[in-house]
């Protein structure tokens, strides 16, 4: 395939460029930016050689349009979360974090101006923006696209219908006012698992000007997943070590009756047992104590920004009367976001933790735009597209 043949994106807050890894070889990257030099570099080192670059690094409100070229099929962006997430401060898309959402849409509205609209835009954030102040997020960035000339709808999907992650994101998808939307892509009402009552609560709630453009699109739901979180454990551990016996007593320690019958069943299974293990601070009988919350249910909790400390998944193997623990490992992390043995991580722990746990599982996105972009797009791509 040529490059005049493949479809063409600009991704925003590009971290690590998952988005990238997720749309895969059939798509071409014209632009990309993010203010994080320490994930500029994982982005480089993955997807860039030679003296060319189409990473700009620097705060998105520097960004002019003269520096993104031609006119895009697609512009992603998965805009900061931590304003918006149930563990944020509840500043949403007025904080300085999740409020880059504004200066990334002021690039569209220009680039509007200009007759260069991009002919697709994908959000991708935390479900939290459902109804963060009481949904009023959610309604501005609905207006954004209704505004602007975009039809629009949303869906949630949880990677841990493609990696052993539970891990639920809000995807909005518009199409430009021109792009033909056949009947195939939307549905006439609300359908499982992608629109969940959540989003249609949401959905209710916006006003007759944000609904004015709204869809419900269609997706047909992933081949079943064969993979548990036992699958993607690094036996050469190269990250992490493992803890001392007497750190595992110590996290079984911090664990509530509850949880410690998980592990005494674990320990009673017949197989070798691996779950995920996130202290937590709880209140009880009216103090705070830390507690150690374990889950074995085949999945990994969701990666989250490590802050503290407190933040870092911990893995648990039981296997019989053997019970060893210690943090997930880097390239476990990135195994969950469905990237690669290739892809290359920061050597810090701490930066590559950072840059997994600030993506977007892969998977999803590459589902998203082989069942929906790529066809909304109306191009005749090729089988490596669909198989990228």
């Amino acid at each position: 395939m040529t490059d005049a043949e493949r479809p063409t994106f600009y991704e925003f807050f590009a971290g690590g460029g998952m988005a990238r890894a997720g749309l895969g070889d059939g798509w071409r990257c014209l632009f990309a930016n993010d203010f994080d030099a320490r994930k500029a570099a994982a982005y480089r080192a993955n997807w860039e050689s030679g003296a060319q670059s189409v990473l700009q690094v620097g705060d998105i409100r520097a960004v002019e349009t003269s520096q993104l070229p031609g006119v895009a099929d697609l512009a992603w962006a998965s805009f900061p979360c931590q304003d918006l997430s149930l563990a944020g401060g509840g500043a949403g898309l007025g904080g300085a974090r999740s409020g880059a959402f504004y200066p990334f849409w002021d690039i569209v509205k220009r680039l509007s101006t200009e007759g260069r609209a991009p002919r697709i835009i994908a959000l991708e954030n935390v479900t939290g923006a459902l109804t963060s102040h009481g949904g009023a997020d959610f309604e501005a960035i609905c207006r954004a696209f209704a505004d602007n000339g975009y039809r629009y709808g949303a869906l949630i999907i949880d990677a841990a219908l493609f990696v052993p992650q539970s891990r639920p994101r809000l995807f909005v998808i518009g199409v430009r006012h021109d792009v033909p939307v056949g009947a195939a892509h939307v549905c006439a009402s609300p359908v499982d698992p992608f629109h969940t009552r959540a989003l249609q609560a949401a959905c209710a709630r916006l006003g007759e000007r944000a609904k004015a453009g709204w869809l419900w699109w269609s997706l047909p739901a992933p081949p079943r997943r064969n993979t548990v979180f036992a699958d993607v454990i690094e036996e050469d551990l190269q990250s992490v070590r493992w803890h001392a016996p007497s750190e595992t007593t110590r996290i079984l320690g911090q664990m509530s009756s509850a949880n410690r019958a998980k592990v005494d069943a674990a320990q009673k299974a017949g197989r070798r047992m691996v779950g995920a293990v996130y202290r937590r601070t709880r209140v009880e009988n009216g103090e705070k104590r830390q507690r150690a919350e374990v889950r074995f249910d085949d999945l990994a909790g969701c990666l989250r920004t490590p802050a503290g400390g407190s933040s870092r998944q911990l893995i648990l193997v039981v296997d019989g009367d053997r019970i060893r623990s210690r943090l997930i490992s880097s390239r476990e992390t990135a195994r969950l976001m469905g990237l690669d043995e290739a892809y290359a991580l920061p050597r810090n722990y701490n930066e590559a933790y950072h840059l997994t746990g600030d993506g977007v599982a892969a998977p999803v996105v590459r589902h998203l735009a082989q069942h929906l972009m790529e066809p909304l797009l109306g191009r005749c791509l090729s089988g490596a597209v669909a198989a990228a």
